[in-house]
């Protein structure tokens, strides 16, 4: 695939050196002469190419031959600035995948298709989502957004007081639109089934859309 990332900064490099090891072409775009001069002294990352521009101006996202890309990650360390990026790619460019970096939560709401994002990472709200999975038996946390938040990707540890403690997951009722990705037991990770049966203190990782999270959570909470 081809991935072009605008902002260079540390998070920008670092997916970068990922991807590109993962067998990726990446371009890295940003418009701070003095970062891409460095860049490109060092060769960091490794192989991956460098485009001195503005993300933000159509001309500059055209000649770093946006059109072709495969995916689009805006993760400067302006909101604005991504939420242009993104729109721009998707509205001007038609890149079929928009990732985008939210810095100040309380700018989350406005990162959804209106603005072009088809996911949006906010990482105050990952690392909070992270210590209430930690320390929180029997609560719905919230781990990612997609598509805007029509869907999103969350943890529940069983508490002794679970409709599901001792059930299998075949017989919980799932609805169509949720579905069990993972269960967490303990160092064990187990890859469900319909006879994989629930027990308490397990996180349970679930991927559900925003219509079916009410009976997920009636499901796996009361």
């Amino acid at each position: 695939m081809r991935v072009v990332i605008a902002g260079g900064g540390s998070v920008g490099k670092f997916i970068a050196e990922q991807l590109h090891e993962g067998g990726h072409e990446v371009l890295i775009v940003d418009n701070d002469h003095a970062t891409v001069a460095r860049a490109l002294k060092n060769n960091e990352p490794k192989g991956v190419a460098w485009f001195e521009a503005d993300a933000c101006e159509i001309a500059a996202l055209a000649d770093a031959n946006l059109d072709k890309a495969d995916v689009v990650a805006a993760v400067t360390g302006d909101d604005e600035d991504n939420l242009v990026i993104s729109l721009l790619a998707k509205q001007e460019f038609g890149v079929p995948r928009v990732v985008a970096r939210v810095n100040n939560p309380k700018n989350e709401w406005m990162f959804n298709e209106t603005w072009g994002v088809d996911v949006s990472v906010s990482t105050p709200h990952l690392i909070t989502g992270l210590v209430q999975e930690a320390v929180t038996e029997g609560s719905f946390v919230r781990l990612l957004n997609f598509e805007g938040g029509k869907a999103q990707l969350a943890e529940v540890t069983l508490a002794d007081t679970s409709p599901a403690n001792g059930q299998e997951i075949g017989e919980l009722g799932f609805p169509r639109d949720a579905n069990i990705v993972a269960v967490v037991r303990g160092d064990r990770v187990i890859m469900p089934r319909p006879d994989t049966i629930l027990r308490v203190h397990d996180e349970v990782i679930v991927l559900v859309t925003a219509e079916a999270g009410d009976e997920v959570r009636r499901l796996l909470i009361g």
